[in-house]
């Protein structure tokens, strides 16, 4: 069984703050979580379980480390991230959750009422300390399955997404959402718009036209191409860059000079790097230092 949540966070007067739920049906205090629902992705449900527990509707942070139980129905999995609360209100549902609690890391380990629950909590709390939990999104996504080049005479740059790409799209658009970015930058060419365009028209997000992602000009210039992503980082807010398989190699070695060596080995090495409609979120540190300091892979729902 596999489940996804968070741990919600605040700094009040320089002390860091999580928030514990307390559940009626088993009389615990836990954080806020909940199963994954079909056509869902584990973003997706950590996302869904936040809001309607507890009335929050904000971007996933760093993630945590996943924890495992058993239940009656056998081993569960459950995925974590951290959120930031930035002064939202807070409403329990009432039904699952009846009320809230804020307090320090040391009071929520000691009331949480499953131990295994306190691994992710030390994991974050450690996050704080070092700097790194306080983060902005920079995903990196690979258009969605496009029409073969091969059946394809017309303008490289016209090649539309096929059927099937145009119903990862819409997956991607609902994937894209456990982020936010609302700076959307993207090659010019249609699969990538394509593949850009249901997110963006969902959430209002800007979308500028960057040459530099497409195919041609990365074959042309691969330094161009490391300088649009380069220029990414420069205005600290969560943003969506959509670009070719053939540029990716460019894409992530660019990225990976912003991060330690063992979160570079994460990064895709080998061809194809990304599957269609894939994408690399990369959390990164605010402040001037350009400092990555997670990495996760995800693919949209696929039907």
């Amino acid at each position: 069984m596999t489940a996804a949540g968070a741990i919600p966070w605040r700094v009040n007067k320089d002390r860091l703050e999580v928030l514990l739920i307390h559940r009626p049906r088993y009389d615990d205090w836990s954080w806020p979580k909940g199963k994954i629902d079909d056509g869902e992705t584990v973003p997706e449900c950590a996302v869904r379980e936040v809001r309607e527990e507890i009335g929050l509707d904000a971007p996933l942070g760093i993630p945590l480390p996943p924890i495992h139980y058993h239940v009656a129905s056998g081993l569960k999995k459950v995925h974590y991230w951290a959120v930031k609360v930035n002064g939202n209100g807070l409403v329990p549902d009432g039904k699952e959750v009846d009320s809230v609690m804020w307090c320090g890391p040391d009071k929520a380990a000691r009331l949480l009422s499953n131990p295994s629950d306190v691994v992710p909590l030390e994991y974050l709390r450690d996050a704080h300390g070092r700097g790194s939990l306080d983060t902005w999104p920079l995903v990196v996504l690979r258009h969605a399955k496009a029409k073969p080049r091969s059946s394809w005479s017309k303008a490289e740059g016209e090649r539309p997404l096929a059927a099937t790409g145009t119903r990862q799209a819409q997956a991607v658009g609902r994937l894209l959402q456990a982020w936010k970015p609302m700076r959307v930058v993207t090659s010019p060419w249609l699969r990538c718009v394509a593949t850009v365009a249901p997110y963006a028209r969902a959430t209002g997000a800007k979308v500028k036209l960057a040459e530099g992602l497409t195919e041609h000009r990365h074959q042309r210039s691969p330094r161009k191409t490391a300088a649009v992503i380069e220029s990414l980082f420069d205005k600290q807010r969560p943003v969506v860059a959509c670009t070719h398989r053939p540029a990716l190699p460019t894409v992530l070695k660019q990225l990976a000079g912003h991060m330690p060596s063992h979160l570079a080995k994460l990064l895709p090495a080998d061809e194809p790097f990304l599957s269609p409609g894939e994408l690399v979120v990369c959390h990164v540190t605010h402040g001037g230092k350009k400092r990555i300091v997670a990495v996760e892979q995800f693919k949209p729902f696929d039907d």
